[in-house]
């Protein structure tokens, strides 16, 4: 059965003159999704009973809840979510004093195939849906603590545009959660066809997985280099204002030996050089069969003292949940999808 949850107030309008519902219903119905905490549209009582029973002959409300849990000792939790038989997906929840941010996932596996990242090992399988991104967040238990939520998870949220830009508009729409773009960061390798369509359709943040700047040497490690170049990448984000509540940030993760050098930090000043952002140091978490080596801290802290001394905004994330295998580059379904097989 088709889902309401997850539609735009346009897709909503759409359904009620479809169903011979009243007009103002379409905005009644988003009212129940997205600003009350309910799970059936039996609870939506300021509609007809007769036009309820319309509804429900035609659509679900379509929430469903995660399928397990697990915490870190830290006290972050990766939720497992399952959309069909076969198709899972993970979310964590980072709690931090007064901050709990969510990284959601976009996709059942990923297709940039990043050498560093255990998601791009299992392949690609499909794109979620509105609704199941959205479920993402709804769903959650921790739901009505949430401050922040980052598409950071399972895949490239611009190969799934469709979905995730509808997702933003549900989020951030008076109609809809009423949710801040200042409180949303969505993360991209650097798919560059859809880039500034989404600059000029959100005002979310962006952060931009950068890692390397010099070409071949992302290459090697980041496929997409060879289609979208990380400088054509830059220079799009020229064209755009990050002084103001918008911001960007460049993820880099760091490895030992390979992108933490002298050559790398000159690099990274020319390229970012006249661009309002900051770089965010991320420690590798090894997966296994890999060759890369996660830098040390005192590696950390210099590479992240010799950008600041240039004048780069640059701090060092702290890694959470990494005995759950939920922190950066780790997050992986693919056992899961074994196990039920």
């Amino acid at each position: 059965m088709k889902k309401l949850f997850g539609k735009t107030l346009s897709e909503l309008k759409d359904i009620c003159k479809e169903l011979s519902l009243p007009s103002f219903t379409a905005k009644q119905i988003a009212d129940w999704l997205y600003k009350k905490e309910i799970s059936s549209i039996e609870e939506m009582t300021n509609i007809s009973l007769k036009n309820r029973d319309i509804l429900s002959e035609h659509y679900s409300f379509g929430l469903i809840a995660p399928v397990s849990c697990m915490t870190s000792k830290d006290g972050t939790k990766k939720y497992l979510y399952q959309y069909g038989e076969f198709d899972f997906v993970e979310a964590v929840l980072i709690p931090d004093k007064e901050r709990a941010t969510l990284c959601i996932s976009t996709q059942v596996g990923c297709k940039m195939n990043c050498q560093f990242c255990a998601t791009a090992r299992q392949g690609f399988k499909r794109n979620l849906d509105c609704n199941e991104i959205l479920n993402i967040i709804r769903s959650l238990p921790e739901y009505s603590q949430l401050t922040n939520l980052v598409y950071m998870g399972m895949g490239e949220p611009l190969d799934n545009f469709e979905n995730v830009m509808k997702s933003i508009e549900i989020l951030t729409a008076d109609w809809g959660f009423a949710m801040s773009g200042r409180r949303i960061t969505v993360s991209t390798s650097g798919l560059l066809p859809r880039l500034r369509e989404f600059l000029d359709n959100t005002n979310v943040h962006l952060a931009v997985s950068l890692h390397n700047p010099i070409p071949e040497e992302r290459e090697s490690i980041m496929p997409i280099e060879k289609a979208y170049k990380i400088q054509d990448v830059v220079e799009v984000l020229k064209d755009y204002d990050w002084s103001g509540q918008r911001r960007l940030t460049f993820e880099y993760i760091v490895f030992e030996g390979l992108n933490n050098q002298k050559r790398h930090i000159l690099e990274l000043l020319r390229l970012l050089d006249g661009l309002n952002c900051r770089i965010n140091l991320i420690r590798f978490h090894t997966i296994p069969n890999t060759p890369y080596i996660s830098a040390t801290e005192e590696s950390m802290i210099k590479l992240r003292d010799a950008l600041s001394s240039k004048g780069i905004i640059c701090t060092i994330r702290a890694s959470r949940g990494e005995d759950i295998l939920a922190a950066c580059g780790l997050l992986s379904t693919k056992k899961k999808l074994e196990n039920v097989r």
